[in-house]
């Protein structure tokens, strides 16, 4: 019996045998310990080294973004000086363009107005009484059509002498022509106007006449306060 037990044990069909550490559990938390933090220091140092090769040291970084800070910084500072120039600069020629606009503006009305007196002068001119003349005269009368039924008109009344007596009274308007082939003459209403002067006295206006007469002839007549006839004149369209 005790070969079969003896044979049994150290033949392969044996039970295994387990080995176990004798070590406390708490030298074993302490291996573990020390070989964590073994592990832990060699990775920090790798790292630092690592750095230390590229170049990345904790202070030189610091310093590079110290740097790049203030660049960027400097660099905002002179932008905004740039949008101030900018700003200004466009505000100057806003201002600018808006004052030649207005010189423009000016010099068309002034343009206009010398276009004017000019034409004025070339009336007046026309005007001028032959040498010699005396009395109340109308001239340089001229009239158009402007349109279905209108007539425009102008002309100067004028005492020659450099100091003439005032003249008071008006001027009266008929219009010649023909209407339905036959002869027509009508001293439109409200054509009557009050004359004022001592020199003389530039007129102009409007009148209306029915839209069937051809108008021909104007004819322009002075009359006192006493109702007699000092000038007239005539102008065919």
């Amino acid at each position: 019996m005790r070969w079969k037990l003896l044979r049994r044990r150290l033949s392969i069909s044996a039970p295994r045998m387990i080995v176990r550490s004798h070590l406390p559990w708490p030298l074993r938390w302490a291996v573990m310990a020390l070989a964590l933090g073994f592990s832990a220091a060699l990775a920090v140092w790798a790292f630092e080294f690592g750095k230390d090769i590229a170049g990345l040291d904790r202070g030189g970084g610091r310093a590079e973004s110290a740097s790049a800070a203030d660049e960027v910084e400097q660099l905002r500072s002179e932008r905004d000086k740039a949008q101030s120039i900018a700003n200004t600069a466009e505000s100057l020629l806003k201002t600018e363009r808006t004052t030649l606009d207005r010189l423009a503006g000016q010099v068309r009305a002034l343009e206009a107005e010398n276009m004017a007196l000019k034409g004025d002068l070339g009336f007046f001119e026309r005007l001028l009484p032959t040498s010699g003349r005396q009395g109340l005269m109308v001239r340089g009368l001229q009239a158009e059509v402007v349109g279905q039924g209108q007539l425009r008109y102008q002309l100067l009344v004028m005492q020659p002498g450099k100091s003439p007596a005032e003249f008071k009274g008006r001027y009266e308007l008929t219009l010649r022509g023909r209407l339905d082939g036959r002869a027509w003459s009508q001293a439109p209403a409200g054509t009557a106007r009050a004359l004022q002067f001592r020199q003389y006295q530039r007129v102009d206006g409007v009148i209306e006449f029915p839209a069937a007469v051809v108008v021909e002839a104007l004819q322009v007549s002075v009359v006192d306060a006493q109702g007699a006839i000092r000038a007239s004149q005539d102008v065919n369209l």
